[in-house]
């Protein structure tokens, strides 16, 4: 293996299988692939309801952990994030979400030209192998799997029309023409398998010659030369390595991975970095700061029939029958996602467009991989789509291998603490629909002793936990202060780029995934457009 690349991508996650991928195709450009994590090998990563496995799990996942949060009355939260092949979409909860056309048109509003949503739409098409087939919203030839979910349960149906009974249309297509509605998630799987973004665009391109893949590999730091990105610093097995890079470099390590990364290199606010004893390449105020999340707030309610997974895995006879049903046909609970029903409405605080969602499960735990409570009982998860709290990723050390600081600041502004009450009432209002109504025997979370306003927002501040969706740290813009440039370059250098979620302008109404394999194939084509420029520039 050479020491050089024409281009180095650093993480192996939503968005760098598909830069691997798309940079390696035409055969001309060699690429090296970093994954701090090992191969996908973990059976449970496969297997949709395995993220109960492999969250929290050292072996998968980063194990960040936030501050202490005033927001969330001083507690701090497990971050799960991917530390493997494929990165979260390895670990996630398999939710295929776009998020709203307004979100992108308000990018360009912003000055990113060029992600408006009519020009981002033909990426997330050309991403996607739509399982209900092709039309002006979805495309069929892309390597990303996206199919119906085949695990329902009649009380998902009660929920989807308790949801309606208040207004919200039923709606089977979140990522098509409108997303407001209420109804069944679609899935990044396929015959009951997990697609990640390494499972979709690796597993053919690993074969290329060009491309090399090294996994169990520590990025320590990018080096720069006269104010140019040139090569990466990495230990593999306890052993320094550097890798240059022809081309560029390529970051991909994710809304935490990526402002630490540029932070330890010497890009970033400078007197953070001077604090650390790091020479500062680029005086950058902005990295890491700008941290978006959603924020869920956990609704449990138990039910008077046993009608829940609760009740369906409450012994060892019936998980052992729910495995065979999967191995045997792929199906039952062992194919389910993280959640089941999703409902995208609007609360009194907004008029135009949704404002909140929910992930509905038909059973409930205190957290992923606690086992599910021993009695029967729903979980509906609600939160802000477009929080205006703002937190930061800031480094601790100038040591890649120690977690930096995480700050959310969740709930930390008056829209975000409203609409945290207003998310409440509103599910309280679901559980007292005509359809709802006659399954609930007992509000469990929040309290149902809390009812004004300042008790609900501090039972919102006790409860509310991740829902895993980090961005927005390493923001593009036009104004001088944003980290990158539309075309995904970082400023104040060159030859380094920035290609994951952090580099948001702001938090896409919806889960993540979706988009961030979207910002992956869109970069991919302003790379490869940049090179042939600077190869005729030459010529």
């Amino acid at each position: 293996m050479s020491d050089y690349f024409d281009y180095v991508v650093i993480g192996a996650g939503s968005a760098g299988c598909v830069l691997a991928n798309r940079l390696s195709a035409d055969g001309t450009t060699s690429v090296a692939l970093l994954e701090a994590g090992g191969r996908d090998w973990n059976p449970w990563i496969h297997v949709p309801v395995g993220y109960f496995k492999t969250i929290h799990n050292p072996n998968t996942d980063w194990c960040y952990v936030t501050e202490t949060d005033p927001g969330l009355n001083g507690r701090s939260l497990k971050w799960p994030r991917g530390k493997v092949l494929g990165g979260s979409s390895s670990i996630n909860g398999l939710l295929y979400v776009r998020g709203q056309r307004q979100d992108y048109d308000r990018w360009a509003e912003l000055g990113c030209s060029g992600w408006d949503y009519n020009s981002v739409l033909p990426y997330f098409k050309r991403a996607e192998n739509q399982s209900r087939g092709e039309d002006d919203y979805h495309g069929v030839d892309g390597p990303l799997q996206v199919s119906d979910m085949s695990f329902k349960r009649p009380i998902c149906d009660d929920f989807i029309r308790g949801v309606a009974e208040l207004g919200t249309p039923m709606n089977d297509d979140i990522n098509g023409e409108n997303q407001e509605g209420v109804g069944y998630f679609q899935l990044t799987a396929s015959k009951g398998r997990r697609c990640s973004s390494a499972v979709a665009y690796l597993k053919q391109a690993r074969s290329r010659p060009n491309l090399h893949i090294i996994t169990h590999a520590m990025v320590k730091k990018i080096g720069f030369t006269d104010g140019r990105a040139t090569q990466v610093h990495i230990e593999r097995q306890g052993k320094p390595m550097t890798l240059g890079a022809r081309e560029e470099i390529i970051l991909s390590a994710g809304a935490i991975g990526s402002p630490q990364i540029l932070q330890v290199s010497g890009v970033g606010p400078g007197a953070l970095l001077q604090s650390h004893g790091i020479e500062v390449v680029a005086d950058s105020p902005e990295v890491g700061e700008n941290l978006q999340d959603h924020l869920q707030i956990r609704a449990v309610y138990k039910t008077r029939k046993p009608v829940t997974l609760n009740d369906e895995l409450s012994n060892p006879l019936q998980k052992a029958r729910a495995g065979i049903e999967y191995i045997l046909n792929r199906s039952g609970p062992l194919s389910m996602a993280a959640s089941q029903v999703y409902a995208f409405s609007r609360t009194r605080l907004s008029n135009e467009r949704p404002d909140i969602q929910y992930h509905f499960q038909p059973l409930s735990a205190d957290s992923p991989g606690e086992g599910l409570h021993p009695f029967s009982a729903i979980t509906a998860s609600v939160c802000q789509l477009r929080p205006e709290s703002r937190g930061s990723i800031h480094i601790t050390s100038p040591d890649a291998n120690q977690h930096p600081s995480i700050v959310p600041n969740y709930l930390s502004t008056d829209l975000d603490c409203q609409t945290a009450i207003e998310s409440v009432r509103f599910t309280r209002r679901i559980m007292e629909s005509n359809a709802m109504k006659d399954h609930i025997a007992e509000e469990l979370l929040p309290d149902p002793k809390a009812i004004t306003d300042d008790e609900l927002l501090d039972q919102a501040r006790s409860i509310a936990n991740t829902i895993y969706h980090p961005t927005s740290t390493c923001r593009m813009g036009a104004d001088k202060q944003a980290v990158l440039d539309p075309r995904l370059r970082v400023n104040g250098v060159t030859g380094l780029r920035v290609v994951d979620a952090s580099i948001m302008p702001e938090i896409v109404s919806g889960n993540t995934n979706a988009p961030t394999i979207m910002i992956a194939e869109r970069a991919a084509d302003l790379i490869i457009e940049d090179r042939k420029s600077r190869q005729g520039a030459v010529a």
